[in-house]
């Protein structure tokens, strides 16, 4: 038996290599010579060098080492990590304190408002720091160099629909070969010039911060570079558990990494016009054109697991309330965990290919790189101090010590990568605010027309005691889809009043996103007769989870309720917004109602038979 968890766990941690570890695994392309490059670039003498690997190598072992793969892993919500997790994990530590809730409730959608930012520079900067191999080959193939890049990005994007099963496959032995490359190749030039082996001294970095200060504020701004896939380190745990996670990195990526950045320390240390491109240039001249190619192969499988990290957060952010219902297609029979959102998808294609063409080079795209996530980071340990600060017991004294220091040096990573804001770091900056304003309009429009809705409806338990024994009955089953079980939808309100009957058998159906990723099957069902032929019907679902309303329903059986799929009718509403100057401004109101009409109608989202599904509409006024 422990011969197979610890197969298991080898397997699962190859496949975690390509999803988890691709963001960062491909920092070694770009990171190690922007400290040398643009207006803030050091010099690339000795000291610089041992001093910029010194503070490279700490960084990585402090955030991504420590922070992340140790600490982080353990703060998981049931096995799921992620920013969204991790403030729901804090909200239900907040013990209903409000105050404490809107905080974190506000830093978590800021947090995951800027994952998008990644999101979209990520995959672009990977890329095309790949492919700029090509003009170390021969210049000749520079002009080649945009054209293959948007070509690889537009592919990526469009196979998308197809799902990533088939060649997800390929994605762990890829990466293995790409770590395994970045090792050997570094440890070839550290051979040849050992003493880069003595960044591994702390004083290197700190003696440059005491001489320096200035300059090592700017150098943090790309030393970041080397850091910046942690947080979807973290958000993809859930895929792969805490074990296997810990396993690849340090059993590999981290090691890989480290040897192959202390290698180009070396390599320009022999020759400093080596720094235009330290990476490729470690490589003989016969292997730059396998490089390249296995070098986009990573870059494409980083990206991969950016969008499919983007599809996820969309999906926890719709389940949460903080999204209007997108149109979500499942691309595996066997994994509920691959979708496609094509809004996400093509908006992604689209700011992408922007971002190619505005900026031009890796160098260039680089000076937007870190802001989003060096703030997300930040979000990311102070909600961990919160929940380590309401943990029972002095044990947790320690390790919140820890947290602070590392938020503190999280603040001067965040302050260094402010100075990239005139040369592009405005965009991903921008691109947060932007979509934090999305999340948060509809999570405040979506709960003042449930208060809207609350004023207006009659009360379930007037419903019940009141007239409608009298109401004449047809036969078959009425689902109404409702948000709150104590009050008549306002479905049935207007059936009643158009029509005027009940069915035989009355469901009002209630779903409920809970604050974990995952609800056992034997949890889902709550159900109360609340009359003859009336009940009450609460589905619950972990915000990971596909709501198929038809399927979850056929385990009514063992709650004594029959449901004949043939004769059962979904009645749901849909609520048309007007502004009425109250609990939003205008501007607020006017883009959620435009949000509210790109809404995926409640039949598709919750898997209801098309053919029996009758729609009404409301008109709410905010």
């Amino acid at each position: 038996m422990e011969q197979n968890n610890k197969t298991a766990t080898s397997t699962l941690a190859l496949a975690a290599l390509g999803v988890v570890y691709g963001d960062i695994g491909t920092s070694p392309l770009y990171a190690f010579k922007e400290a040398f490059a643009g207006g803030h670039g050091l010099t690339p003498t000795e000291p610089n060098v041992l001093a910029t690997l010194s503070a490279l190598f700490w960084a990585m072992m402090l955030i991504i080492s420590i922070k992340y793969v140790w600490v982080m892993l353990k703060f998981d919500n049931e096995g799921e990590g992620g920013v969204l997790a991790l403030t729901a994990l804090a909200n239900r530590s907040a013990q209903g304190v409000t105050h404490w809730k809107l905080l974190i409730v506000t830093a978590g959608i800021f947090a995951a408002a800027l994952f998008y930012g990644d999101a979209l520079i990520t995959p672009a900067i990977s890329v095309l720091s790949a492919v700029e191999g090509l003009s170390v080959i021969t210049p000749a193939l520079e002009k080649f160099i945009l054209p293959v890049t948007i070509g690889v990005l537009t592919g990526l994007f469009f196979i998308q629909r197809r799902g990533t099963g088939s060649i997800g496959k390929l994605f762990g032995p890829v990466t293995l070969l790409w770590f395994a490359a970045l090792a050997v190749l570094g440890t070839l030039s550290i051979v040849q010039n050992p003493v880069v082996l003595n960044a591994l001294n702390p004083m290197y970095a700190i003696n440059f911060a005491l001489e320096h200060p200035t300059g090592m504020f700017f150098l943090l701004s790309a030393v970041f570079l080397a850091l910046t896939g942690g947080e979807a380190l973290y958000a993809d745990m859930g895929h792969f558990g805490a074990a296997p996670v810990r396993l690849a990195w340090y059993g590999l990526v981290c090691p890989a990494l480290l040897i192959n950045y202390f290698g180009q320390g070396a390599l320009v240390l022999r020759s400093a016009e080596a720094i235009q491109n330290p990476f490729y240039l470690l490589a003989a001249d016969w292997f730059l054109l396998p490089l390249v190619a296995l070098a986009t192969a990573a870059t494409v499988i980083a990206s991969q697991a950016t969008i499919s990290g983007a599809y996820s957060i969309t999906l926890q952010a719709m389940r949460m309330g903080y999204l209007p219902r997108l149109f979500i297609q499942h691309t595996s029979d066997s994994q509920r965990g691959q979708i496609y959102i094509p809004a996400v998808n093509w908006m992604m294609l689209v700011g992408v290919i922007v971002l190619v063409l505005e900026f031009g080079s890796s160098g260039a795209l680089a000076a937007a790189y870190g802001i989003a996530v060096s703030g997300t980071m930040i979000i990311t340990t102070l909600l961990t101090c919160f929940v380590t600060l309401m943990l029972p017991g002095a044990a947790r004294l320690p390790l919140l010590s820890g947290l602070l220091v590392i938020a503190l040096l999280e603040v001067l990573f965040f302050g260094s990568n402010l100075s990239k804001i005139a040369s592009g770091g405005w965009m991903p900056l921008a691109l947060g605010l932007f979509l934090f304003v999305l999340l948060s309009t509809w999570k405040r429009g979506s709960s003042l027309v449930a208060e809207q809705r609350r004023k207006l409806d009659i009360p379930m338990a007037s419903f019940i005691s009141g007239s409608q024994p009298d109401v004449p009955r047809v036969a078959g089953t009425a689902v109404y889809l409702t948000a709150d079980p104590n009050t008549v939808p306002s479905a049935l309100f207007h059936n009643l009043k158009h029509f005027k009957v009940l069915h035989e058998q009355t469901l009002f159906l209630h779903v409920v996103t809970k604050d974990v990723p995952y609800i056992e099957a034997e949890q889902r069902l709550k159900v109360i007769q609340i009359a003859p032929g009336m009940y009450n019907v609460a589905l619950h679902f972990g915000f990971r989870q596909e709501v198929d309303i038809p399927l979850a329903l056929q385990g009514l059986d063992s709650h004594g309720v029959t449901l004949d799929s043939m004769s059962t009718t979904y009645f749901v509403a849909r609520s048309n917004v007007v502004d009425g100057f109250g609990g939003m401004s205008s501007w607020r109101c006017a883009l959620f109602s435009w949000m509210t009409r790109q809404s995926e109608g409640a039949a598709s989202f919750f898997n209801l038979p098309a053919n029996q599904v009758v729609e009404l509409g409301t008109k709410v006024v905010l």
